[in-house]
């Protein structure tokens, strides 16, 4: 498997539609009841929504979905899903999808992406802070509800809500070093999460929920920021700054 073949484009025929719904349930066991639908999609890329899709030759193996929204009264892009087929995942694929959205976002004329993800998924913070940029002053308490209907959360659907600033200083620095450097802030606060939270028991896993839950919470209601996250043997580390 070589990744020579694949390349990132737009998402428009039917049967590239219904791959995006089985990728969905691949990647994250989800029942169909969950998946958002084949119509669903092509309303929101009608609407002004995003629909990019890695293509290893005609084969699907990834995608980024994202619709037009608005953060704190202006306009923004809120992206929803981001996939890659697990025998894909040694191929950069969900940075480059990240880098193509960021692209086709800026040219209709909006500086920022919005999504969630859960902060105790060590894997995805540092994809989104270390290699992105992104910036965290929200913290949700089960966004989706108390039970998720994917594999991968069992511990609650806690979020959190980052913004991606695609034309600050921070992000350009980013995605355009081969190597991030963490920024130096002042009045730091440090709150640890587990190397792989989904290795625990889900006993061990709601523990950590619960104690970062509380963490984060406070932490933001008393005007810190998640700006970083490096990881250190078994563990990972977010750095909050004010």
């Amino acid at each position: 498997m070589s990744s020579d073949n694949i390349s990132i484009r737009q998402i428009e025929t039917f049967a590239e539609l219904r791959a995006v719904e089985e990728l969905q349930k691949e990647v994250w066991g989800i029942p169909d009841m969950d998946v958002v639908p084949l119509t669903q999609l092509i309303a929101a890329k009608a609407a002004g929504g995003v629909l990019l899709g890695a293509f290893d030759a005609h084969t699907l193996v990834g995608f980024v979905y994202g619709f037009v929204a608005k953060e704190d009264g202006e306009m923004a892009h809120h992206s929803h899903m981001l996939a890659v087929k697990n025998a894909y995942r040694n191929f950069n694929l969900g940075y480059k999808l990240k880098l193509a959205q960021r692209e086709e976002v800026l040219a209709q004329g909006i500086n920022l992406i919005t999504w969630t993800y859960d902060p105790l998924q060590s894997l995805n913070a540092y994809f989104n802070f270390t290699k992105l940029g992104v910036v965290c002053d929200r913290y949700m308490i089960n966004f989706y509800g108390e039970e998720a209907s994917s594999f991968l959360h069992q511990s609650g659907t806690d979020r959190f809500w980052v913004k991606w600033l695609l034309t600050s200083e921070r992000v350009v620095k980013r995605i355009n070093s081969a190597k991030a450097e963490l920024e130096n802030l002042s009045d730091k606060l440090l709150i640890e999460i587990p190397g792989d939270v989904n290795a625990l028991s889900d006993e061990v896993a709601w523990e950590w929920r619960q104690r970062t839950r509380s963490s984060f919470t406070e932490a933001l209601e008393a005007g810190y920021v998640v700006r970083e996250f490096y990881r250190e043997g078994e563990t990972g580390i977010y750095i909050l700054g004010k």
